[in-house]
């Protein structure tokens, strides 16, 4: 398969959206080697953290749903309908979850003195996004897959 055989199809779609989320870990952990000045590589199969690598896939998919099929079609209505449901999970419940179990480490460290491997282990806090994180996630993934199209239109001609 030629790979400009993929503009203006639903492979262009899946590209978009799997190559936004794959550039956006790329992002984090770059934002992080600023940030921190030190290299967590394993940032980049983490959840959390900024730019949200979900939005930017999500919106990545729809904006390039919206490209082919047209911003007024039913199938845009229902990435974004997805989009909004993803995005709203990784700035609300997922970061709801996070806090609790930040609180819930700090209670084990408190009865277990320390000793959280007695205790089953450290529980994952970083779960999810602030608001600003899943807005530029969005915003990221718009821009890409608008992008991602323009320079495929262009190759193929």
């Amino acid at each position: 398969m030629n790979f400009l055989n993929i503009y203006n199809t639903g492979y262009e779609v899946m590209f978009a959206a799997f190559t936004a989320i794959i550039t956006a870990q790329i992002i984090k952990c770059i934002v992080f080697l600023i940030i921190k000045r030190k290299i967590d590589v394993r940032l980049f199969t983490t959840t959390g953290g900024m730019p949200s690598s979900h939005s930017a896939g999500v919106m990545g998919l729809s904006t390039a749903v919206g490209i082919i099929q047209g911003f007024s079609s039913i199938d845009f209505a229902i990435a974004l309908g997805f989009a909004c449901i993803v995005m709203y999970d990784a700035a609300g419940v997922r970061r709801a979850a996070g806090k609790q179990a930040a609180c819930l480490n700090k209670i084990i460290m408190d009865i277990y003195k320390q000793d959280l491997v007695e205790a089953g282990g450290k529980l994952k806090e970083l779960l999810g996004h602030t608001p600003m994180q899943v807005f530029v996630g969005a915003a990221y993934g718009v821009f890409y897959a608008m992008l991602t199209h323009q320079i495929l239109q262009n190759l193929v001609k």
